[in-house]
């Protein structure tokens, strides 16, 4: 059967090599209708070269096609033998100065960190080799096959876009020069005619959807009955289940299924069986059959030989076409016009668009021929590559469409052409301003996300698998959305201007679609049953985290376009807000003298979000007015009289709120989800456009309202109002019998509540918000990281967030604050701290997990002992707020902020009382040292500010209001620097005493204030008198009665036998006249004694309480409550055994607890120590 199909291939080629090219190309030229001849001769030969037996042999295909089919072309174009022809356009061609080289999967591509425009402009490595970037930062990476080297584009780098091999052609390139110039007048017409009747036939026939016959100019006359079973890849079915199926279908081995399987994997089809049409038929409907139980099916047509043969031959003419225009730019000149020009249908019916339009239903060997094809043709042609791109942005929506419902990976899909095209400064601005193409591309987005709940807001709960995979396709346009934005612009049209901001308007909407989505509720009683979709939400803003970075960007270079970007989110934000308080009563907060008005809402028992795009990138924007000055500058222009500052917090305060809570332990019950969402928040990707700008936001709303009224309600939101509102709550508090956890929680509030007001005084490091620039900022970030631990470079790199081209601008600023330490046995470098950073340490950096902030506080300490230093960590000198924030230090001398600071150094001082924590103490301390650096910096800069308003130092030294009369937040920190049991913490109140002393000296160094402020000074003073002859006659008191106690206990000791009846009442009587002392000097405390006897001292029962590991409920041990278990492995055990060889005849009789006197075996029984509820343990 071999030889004879042998024979008949010989015969056949035999006849196909006696066809002369020349004889054909001439019978061409004479030819008055080229389109008619060309399609005979194929309709002739294509079903005789191609498609001949059941297992093609490609090469030989190709070389009979090339003699045959593809030389009378090639002979036509030159109108001589192309042997000579193409050499001698080749020689008359200016060469291109582009390199357009097309890499393959693998391949390697190399990007310059200082010259490119984006990271998506890259050279080959013949190119790089020849570059003066191989000098430079570069970025070596493997391509995924498609893009194309980008040597030779002007608009691709800063500096050298030329390597030497191309910088060659640019001497003679004039800017516009026709390359059609080059070619004669009968090239032009002739390749003209030969292009358009093959690049036509190439795509009717690639495109053609029937499977039986052909289009009428290339039917045979002759028709045979062969037909194909042709299978298709899908991204769906795996390998196996292929190979299996096929094993099925074709009774086929499995060595030639793996074969199929692979080629239509790499090649997008293969033919799995040849016959007649029932035989190929059969085959089909057992694929069908098989691969549609769970999923769609494989797609498997039944095609005849000779469509499939026309095909091929498609796929070949494609591929040529790439390889002639190679050899002339003209040529190139007039395929792209070929291309482009509009059928007779009108719009959208040249060859180009509908390859693009059909792409979705083409093979994967199909598209990628002719992506290559596009790529080496529009995009090499800088003036077709402006027509391709607005042909491609006008398509954009069904491309788009297209391809998130095609299953094929995106770098088969025309999609992936964004990249090439968007990331030309000069084409994303036309497409900007002449398509709309912002609009275009967020529109899009939109309309796949259709899934809203009752407000509008994006959902995605109940997603489902297809919907998951139909979202992950969906992101590709936020990634366009990208490219379009990477590049900002240097000067602004007014039609940039207008379509910029109608773009930004089509984002706010998107946003506006975010903003309090996927919104939670604290659970109670039991834990939740399912966990939440939440990854969907998130994945979602760490996409568009880098498009609202460069939103923002863009904005910032137009003082106009920031103005009016400003006003348009300021208007959405309000729209947001009007249906976020229906039915939240309006309260009255009041302390010391303070009232503010605002609403009852408790976020421990209401909805809450974490996504706030709109507030955050409010926050953005306010920043950008004053790092640009246009808030000084158009003060009348700005909305700023409009604004609420209540309404400006309200969102983001709630959102640290639940941070605060969650910390605190009281959404456990929310399980792993609530977790993960307040980890992303927080994390390195996420945090710039979540985190950052919360805080942002609030420092925004603190500076433009009484800080006194800020404090109130942030005490309302931490559900803390009432512990500093009412006198003495704390000690009723901690006295009544109250559950652990609630005093534990509460503990956790404050200090988070403390925290997030160092926060909002501390962090002025974002230029815009403090006087810095961007340097400042990383700088900072750095030496808060080697704080932690000398680092390695990729360590450090990680932990600093990048830009959208992935720089974090490390490179620019580290050896100004670390040294880099060459590696030794361990064979990582590491970069250290340079000792001189550490001054600018802040314990309290916002950007420092719990568990880094207790690493960093261990470090600093450690090496202050080293050098033989204090332990104390002041807060560092910071710089000064930018005028549109500079009230906010206010915060830190308002009566609230004294009131809470007094409040939480009371119950230091009278520890035994309250229900406090050293977490705590710490802040305040913090706080004060923050209160004192900024009084200093302003007494040093009196030149600039003759009037200093800034004096925490009176205010500290103020004794209490009625009705508490609590001493001064000065003579508290006096006592509390004796106190036993804050030793880790005097330093730092060492340090804190000291600076009020240096701040008094500069004082009253500098020239006399206001008679106002003498006189208030004077009264100061006094009181400051008063306090320390109390405190030196209740010292005394103590001292005496200090005295007394040691006597008697002299006494206990010599008749502690005989008189132990007495010596109980007389620890009572100790215990009660120790407990009113107020000097807390050492003494031996009393609970420590012990008396036995008829009248023995009751030992107090410790309290136990563990928590279930199901339910994650504490609950105290003891008889009333719910019953516990340990999960246990009970064992048999030999390690005592005096008699391993005894045999137990019958073991389930034998009793384990019986223990036979030659102890043979014993019962081992271990468990793992985690706690359950019996009930949580059945269920």
């Amino acid at each position: 059967m071999a030889s004879e199909l042998e024979l008949e291939m010989q015969a056949i080629d035999r006849s196909l090599l006696e066809c002369s090219a020349e004889e054909t190309a001439g019978k061409w030229l004479q030819a008055t209708d080229l389109t008619r001849e060309v399609y005979q001769h194929l309709a002739r030969y294509v079903p005789k070269i191609y498609c001949r037996s059941p297992n093609p042999c490609p090469q030989k295909e190709d070389m009979v096609a090339q003699h045959v089919l593809l030389g009378p072309m090639e002979w036509y174009i030159c109108g001589e033998d192309s042997e000579f022809g193409f050499p001698k356009l080749e020689q008359a061609n200016k060469p291109s100065h582009l390199c357009g080289r097309v890499f393959k999967v693998g391949e390697p591509t190399y990007s310059c960190r200082d010259c490119a425009v984006d990271p998506t402009c890259v050279l080959c490595m013949e190119c790089f080799l020849g570059s003066i970037h191989r000098d430079h930062r570069y970025r070596m990476t493997t391509s995924g096959g498609g893009g194309f080297c980008d040597c030779g584009d002007t608009e691709a780098w800063k500096e050298g876009p030329y390597c030497q091999k191309h910088e060659l052609n640019t001497s003679e390139i004039e800017e516009e020069e026709d390359p059609l110039v080059h070619l004669s007048e009968d090239v032009i017409a002739r390749s003209y005619a030969i292009f358009t009747v093959m690049f036509r036939y190439a795509v009717d026939i690639l495109t053609w959807e029937k499977e039986s016959e052909l289009p009428a100019d290339l039917e045979m006359v002759e028709k045979s009955d062969t037909y194909y079973c042709m299978l298709f890849n899908d991204e769906v079915h795996t390998y196996e289940q292929v190979i299996y199926t096929l094993q099925k279908a074709v009774n086929c081995t499995q060595k030639e299924a793996i074969g199929f399987a692979t080629t239509v994997d790499r090649d997008g089809r293969r033919s799995v069986r040849c016959g007649d049409f029932q035989y190929c038929e059969q085959a089909k409907s057992v694929i069908v059959r098989n691969t549609s139980r769970q999923t769609k099916p494989l797609k498997v047509q039944v095609m005849h030989s000779s469509i499939v043969a026309h095909q091929n031959f498609g796929l070949k003419v494609l591929s040529w076409l790439g390889n002639i225009i190679g050899y002339s730019d003209g040529l190139r000149r007039i395929l792209c016009q070929v291309g482009l020009q509009e059928g007779p249908d009108g719009e959208n019916s040249s060859l180009v668009d509908r390859l693009m339009l059909n792409d979705s239903k083409l093979w994967k060997g199909a598209r990628s021929v002719y992506h290559q094809l596009f790529m080496s043709s529009l995009l090499m042609d800088l003036k077709y590559k402006k027509l391709f791109a607005v042909r491609f942005a006008k398509n954009y929506e069904r491309l788009q469409s297209d391809y998130v419902t095609d299953d094929h990976d995106r770098e088969f899909s025309i999609a992936d052409l964004s990249v090439q095209i968007f990331t030309v400064p000069s084409l994303a601005r036309m497409l900007i301003t002449e398509e709309n193409l912002m609009t275009i591309i967020i529109k899009t987005f939109m309309d796949h996300l259709r899934d809203r709940d009752a407000q509008g807001r994006f959902q995605f709960e109940r997603y489902t698998a297809l919907q998951a995979f139909k979202f992950r396709r969906v992101q590709s346009l936020i990634l366009d959305l990208k490219y379009v934005l990477i590049s900002k612009p240097t000067e602004w049209s007014d039609d940039l201007r207008q379509k910029f901001l109608e773009g930004f308007d089509a984002f706010l909407e998107l946003l506006k679609c975010m903003q309090g989505m996927d919104p939670i509720t604290r659970q109670v009683g039991q834990h939740i049953e399912m966990e939440p979709e939440w990854e969907a939400a998130f994945t979602l803003q760490m996409k568009l985290t880098h498009v609202i970075s460069m939103m923002q960007d863009w904005c910032a270079l137009d003082e106009k376009v920031l103005i009016e970007a400003y006003k348009k989110c300021l208007a959405v934000l309000m729209q947001c807000h009007g249906g976020f308080t229906d039915g939240e009563q309006p309260i009255t907060l009041s302390i010391c003298g303070h009232s503010v008005e605002t609403i009852r809402y408790c976020v421990s028992q209401e909805k809450v979000s974490i996504h706030l795009p709109v507030s955050r990138l409010l926050a953005g924007l306010h920043v950008l007015l004053s790092k640009s000055e246009v808030a000084y500058k158009f003060p009348e222009l700005l909305p700023l009289s409009e604004l609420s500052p209540p309404m400006l917090i309200e969102h983001p305060l709630r959102c640290l709120v639940l941070c605060a809570q969650v910390h605190a332990g009281m959404w456990r019950r929310n399980g792993f989800s609530l977790v993960n969402q307040i980890y992303y928040y927080h994390n390195v990707k996420c945090r710039r456009e979540m985190f950052d700008k919360d805080i942002v936001m609030l420092q925004t709303g603190v500076s433009m309202m009484d800080p006194n009224h800020f404090l109130m309600i942030m005490l309302s939101r931490f559900e803390l109002y009432q512990i500093f509102s009412t006198p003495d709550y704390g000690k009723r508090f901690s006295s009544e019998i109250t559950h652990k956890d609630v005093v534990q929680q509460n503990n956790t509030l404050i200090e988070e509540m403390l925290y997030l007001i160092i926060m909002l005084v501390g962090e002025r490091f974002s230029p815009g918000v403090g006087q810095v620039n961007a340097t400042d900022e990383i700088k900072r970030e750095i030496v808060h990281q080697l704080s932690i631990k000398p680092m390695a470079h990729s360590e450090l790199v990680k932990s600093l967030p990048e830009d959208e081209n992935k720089e974090t601008g490390m490179e620019s600023v580290i050896e100004a604050v670390a040294h880099f330490k060459k590696p030794g046995l361990t064979g990582r470098g590491m970069y250290e701290l340079k000792p001189e950073c550490a001054k600018e340490f802040n314990l309290y950096f916002y950007h420092f997990s719990r568990a880094e902030q207790s690493k960093a506080e261990e470090a600093q300490r450690k090496l202050k002992r080293q050098n033989k230093e204090d332990t104390a960590l002041p807060p560092p000198v910071l710089p000064p707020f930018c005028p549109l924030f500079a009230s906010l230090v206010n915060i830190l001398q308002s009566d609230v902020m004294l009131c809470i600071m007094r409040t939480i150094l009371q119950w230091a001082v009278e520890h035994n009382g309250y229900a406090w924590s050293e977490s705590m103490l710490q802040r305040v301390l913090h706080l004060v040292g923050m209160a004192l650096q900024e009084e200093k910096q302003h007494l040093e800069n009196v030149v600039e500010e003759p009037v200093v308003t800034f004096t925490f130092t009176q205010k500290m030294s103020k004794p209490g209001e009625a009705p508490n009369n609590s001493p001064s937040i000065l003579a508290m920190l006096e006592t509390l620097q004796n106190a036993p049991y804050l030793e880790v913490h005097k330093d730092m109140i060492r340090w804190i005493l000291k600076t009020f002393n240096a701040i008094k000296k500069l004082r009253e160094s500098s020239s006399p204030s206001p008679v106002a402020e003498t006189q208030g000074t004077i009264m100061e003073e006094n009181s400051r008198d008063k306090d320390k002859a109390e405190r030196k006659r209740k010292a005394e008191i103590a001292r005496l009665r200090r005295e007394k106690i040691m006597a008697q206990m002299s006494e206990m000791q010599r008749h502690f036998i005989d008189e132990n009846k007495e010596l109980f009442q007389q620890t009572l009587e100790l215990d009660a006249s120790t407990s009113a002392v107020l000097d807390n000097s050492p003494v031996v405390s009393d609970m420590t004694l012990t008396a036995l006897g008829p009248a023995q001292t009751q030992v107090p029962e410790q309290r136990q309480f563990v928590t279930c590991i199901l339910c994650q409920e504490e609950q105290e041990v003891n008889v009333e409550s719910k019953a516990m278990v340990l999960a246990a492995f009970v064992q048999r055990s030999t390690v005592l055994s005096k008699n391993r060889s005894k045999f137990i005849q019958d073991p389930e009789k034998y009793d384990p607890l019986f223990m036979h006197p030659d102890l043979s075996c014993g019962t081992h029984t271990g468990s793992c120590g985690h706690v359950m509820h019996a009930h949580c343990w059945q269920s």
